[in-house]
């Protein structure tokens, strides 16, 4: 389990068959071989590790699902280790478990921030709720404005410094998971009678029934 809190930009440094070479320096201290690793929001285990970095395997689904597949040598990656019991719980609950890819929709300046809105699969989309948890790319990010297809986050100047955001562009793809407690509602609701009180009509309109 994961926080979405990116502990540094990694840069690929081999692709052959199922592994990715990650070249890192940072976590280097406490990555070993078996650990759970998250790479652009993906949960990978490391298969070794060298004075350099880390390798981790691809399974075909990480591969057929994620944005992993599409790494090429020198690309950069956000890097975080599993989260420790014992420490300070920031971000969100990141299973690593990638739902879909989206692609970055429009960026807006606005002021210190920057307002960015992705596209998303439905399969994502009906799982987001204005004020709910994110993660792009591995990124715990608050959500805004959330419509049909596209949310919106709003990103201070800090997260496109720490993490592979601030190289993004409209078009580029991105790994995205909802909230494990949004998924774990909206299925409840799917497979129940409308609880009292609660519009059946509100519920057909967004999915529920």
């Amino acid at each position: 389990m994961f926080t979405g809190l990116i502990e540094e930009i990694g840069v690929v440094s081999r692709r052959s068959g199922s592994d990715l070479a990650i070249l890192a320096e940072a976590i280097l201290d406490d990555v070993h071989e078996g650990d759970s690793i998250a790479i652009d929001g993906a949960c990978m285990t490391v298969s070794a590790v060298n004075d350099a970095g880390f390798v981790v395997q691809m399974s075909p689904e990480s591969q057929a699902h994620t944005t992993l597949s599409r790494l090429r040598p020198g690309d950069a990656v956000n890097i975080e280790r599993a989260m420790l019991a014992g420490a300070r719980f920031g971000g969100h609950f990141v299973l690593g478990h990638v739902d879909n890819v989206g692609r970055v929709h429009s960026v807006q300046d606005q002021g210190d921030f920057s307002l960015w809105r992705f596209q998303a699969p439905s399969e994502v989309a009906c799982y987001l709720a204005p004020k709910g948890s994110v993660a792009v790319d591995g990124i715990s990010l608050t959500i805004v404005e959330p419509a049909a297809d596209t949310f919106g986050v709003a990103v201070i100047p800090e997260t496109l410094r720490r993490t592979t955001l601030g190289n993004k562009r409209p078009g580029d793809a991105v790994n995205l998971e909802a909230d494990i407690l949004g998924k774990h509602i909206y299925h409840y609701l799917k497979g129940s009678p409308p609880p009292r009180g609660i519009d059946a009509e509100f519920l057909a309109r967004h999915g529920f029934v």
